[in-house]
């Protein structure tokens, strides 16, 4: 449907307003989850960790590490240790690793049978020191220099691990590192990055220690990278569906409003701060009651568009902290009329990477950025 053919009759002259609650929400399509850990499945040999950190970039880390359990994902992982937490509460038993904690977490964590990630031999001696802690993975930093063991300071680390272990006083359960150009899949560093954890695992065998998982892969590089020697794998952009490889995996999120008011304006008249827009001609505008606070980014408002009534309408106006505006032109819009902002551009929406690039940043920060104002609802979508 074309702007021509939605001229079916002139807009209301004057401002309406819905009057109506809920008008905004951020629909998770479960289904799209499953089918996303069951391609990387199908795809590699690895077992899945399904990474559900910042509630699940956005998408409810409980219902969405549910649905990877379901599918097949054999591990969870989070940044943070209340993440973790949240988890094993809801009632989740699966393997679980975290690696962002503060000593005072730890004694939960290990009650909650949590694993944690050890970078240097202070923060080792903390974990030996809490005797419910048992499951450690030991982090080899190859190469993204940003959290890890310098590999000038491995050798101690794994020497210090086997003394602990040997106590009984924890188990070395995995090695891991993280890959720092995994979306890239001609990328010489990330060889470089996986030579330099194998010999990291020989050293760590030669201390002592016997790790029953080694993992190095984000969702691309689980694709780009042949690394048969690691047995996990770990998904988070692809598990909602970011597919930096071109896999056909499936946008999970679909981001939902409506016209909360309807109103016409002469030509020459502006819109919301500054009046960076003015009206060429008398048009119709919306105003959609979501903004930056909700998530939208004020910074892809030169280029940003949403589709209603199967018309692509582009927003006009700075976007506010709470609502934006979009120009209707000619189109016959009532109010409460559905919005969608994003969704899987299946229907000619926007795409949480258009949002992206409008914005200069990536889909992750888009869904992570919807915040909890927004309420989300989850279905299971069948194709």
């Amino acid at each position: 449907m074309n702007l021509v053919q939605a001229r079916q009759r002139p807009a209301p002259a004057g401002t309406v307003s819905t009057g109506l609650a809920g008008l905004s929400e951020a629909v998770v399509d479960l289904s799209a989850v499953r089918d996303n850990v069951r391609t990387f499945r199908r795809l590699t040999p690895h077992d899945v960790m399904a990474v559900v950190k910042a509630d699940a970039f956005g998408h409810g880390a409980v219902p969405v590490a549910r649905a990877a359990i379901d599918a097949g994902a054999t591990w969870l992982g989070v940044a943070r240790a209340d993440e973790a937490l949240q988890l094993r509460a809801a009632g989740l038993t699966a393997p679980l690793l975290t690696w962002l904690y503060d000593a005072a977490e730890l004694m939960l964590l290990g009650d909650m049978d949590v694993d944690v990630s050890v970078s240097t031999v202070a923060e080792l001696q903390r974990v030996a020191s809490v005797p419910a802690v048992k499951n450690v993975h030991l982090k080899l930093d190859t190469g993204l220099h940003r959290a890890g063991s310098t590999p000038d300071q491995w050798i101690e680390l794994t020497r210090a691990a086997a003394h602990h272990e040997a106590l009984g006083a924890l188990v070395v359960r995995g090695i891991w590192s993280h890959l720092s150009h995994g979306d890239d899949p001609h990328a010489v560093q990330s060889r470089k990055q996986l030579q330099l954890l194998r010999t990291g695992v020989v050293l760590a065998r030669r201390a002592g220690l016997r790790p029953s998982t080694t993992h190095l892969a984000n969702s691309a590089g689980a694709i780009n990278l042949d690394a048969p020697d690691c047995d996990v794998i770990r998904i988070g952009a692809g598990l909602y569906g970011i597919d930096e490889t071109g896999i056909g995996l499936r946008p999970a999120m679909r981001l939902m409003s409506k016209a909360f008011q309807v109103r016409r304006i002469s030509a020459g008249e502006g819109v919301s701060y500054g009046h960076d827009f003015v009206a060429e001609r008398d048009t119709t505008v919306l105003l959609v009651p979501l903004g930056y606070a909700d998530g939208i980014p004020r910074v892809a408002v030169e280029q940003a568009s949403v589709l209603c009534r199967g018309v692509r309408m582009p927003v006009v106006g700075r976007i506010a902290m709470d609502q934006f505006v979009v120009d209707a032109g000619d189109l016959a819009v009532d109010p409460g009329e559905p919005v969608t902002i994003f969704g899987d551009g299946s229907h000619g929406e926007p795409t949480a990477k258009d949002w992206a690039d409008w914005a200069g940043t990536i889909p992750h920060e888009i869904y992570c950025g919807i915040g909890t104002r927004v309420p989300r609802r989850y279905e299971e979508a069948t194709r």
